[in-house]
């Protein structure tokens, strides 16, 4: 049985260039309502703050946001700075930047090289800092990312931004990156539901070069752009967890943290008793044979 009172400790920590975080972090953008963005209803601001203090005090020091994580009523930045504001030494807060959204919500093209300064600059008005500890460039559709990679690494020389990542791309994009800046981490949809060939080549990429390989969606589905996150777990998925008195989504969450220590995870929630159970899911040790079976019940990866 998997106790309550387990910390993020439990699930180990890794080093992000000069930054020690625990593996299992917290994605801030269901704290701003019941679905994905500007979609459903906003949240209880007093309960989003509750989430995001509770999840400092179970040792959580890695949190994952954005400034276009924000509802009708509720900004997952402005949520940050309210609840744990001064920050904590330790505490590891990574943006995403690319991507953008007007005041009503709807989206923009992505970022040009020249906008991704003002990117950086609202996330540092927003959360109240003078530099932003992880920056990821979010790749939308465009084939190279050297140009805009490169615009953040000016960013980095100045001293605005400490270290730099960069999400939803392909092995190549990793290279080019390379090429250009020091990269810690990569952000990629990853998870025992959704096979990515290229995912898993990632996350070998990762692992051979000492870079945190951060899953986004790690237990959802094929909803999860619409805030779900219970695909309807299979007879394997439930059968381990039942052998650990623990939840099918922990049995997820695990999965995932088994596939190699720099593996880490942001499980995104708004509610507090999932908070404590995605935190508890880094005790989960998962054995090598159902580690096999969980494999083999899942969607071929290739």
């Amino acid at each position: 049985m998997i106790s309550e009172t387990v910390t993020a400790q439990a699930s180990g920590s890794f080093r992000m260039g000069d930054l020690t975080v625990h593996r299992v972090g917290l994605g801030a953008m269901r704290l701003t309502g019941s679905a994905a963005f500007h979609l459903g209803t906003p949240s209880d601001r007093e309960r989003s703050i509750t989430v995001l203090r509770r999840a400092v005090e179970l040792g959580v020091n890695h949190i994952d946001t954005a400034a276009f994580y924000f509802s009708a009523r509720r900004s997952a930045n402005e949520l940050i700075n309210t609840a744990l504001a001064p920050y904590a030494d330790d505490l590891v807060i990574a943006v995403k930047v690319g991507p953008f959204r007007d005041w009503s919500g709807e989206w923009g093209t992505s970022a040009r090289p020249d906008q991704l300064r003002g990117h950086v600059e609202e996330n540092l008005r927003q959360l109240g800092r003078d530099h932003l500890d992880l920056v990821y460039l979010r790749r939308m559709s465009q084939d190279s990312i050297a140009e805009h990679f490169g615009a953040l690494a000016e960013l980095r020389e100045e001293g605005l931004i400490r270290h730099l990542g960069i999400s939803c791309v392909s092995p190549r994009h990793l290279t080019e990156a390379l090429d250009t800046a020091p990269v810690v981490a990569v952000q990629n949809r990853y998870g025992l539901g959704t096979p990515d060939p290229e995912a898993d080549e990632l996350l070998r990429m990762c692992g051979e070069r000492g870079i945190a390989f951060v899953p986004y969606y790690a237990m959802a589905g094929k909803g999860a752009e619409a805030g779900a996150v219970e695909p309807g777990p299979d007879d394997e998925v439930r059968a381990v967890a039942r052998a650990h008195g623990a939840s099918p989504a922990q049995v997820q969450l695990a999965w995932t943290l088994h596939q190699g220590p720099h593996v880490l995870a942001i499980p995104g929630t708004g509610n507090p008793d999932h908070l404590v159970e995605n935190i508890a899911a880094g005790a989960l040790r998962l054995t090598p044979g159902e580690l096999g079976r969980l494999r083999a019940a899942a969607p071929p990866r290739a």
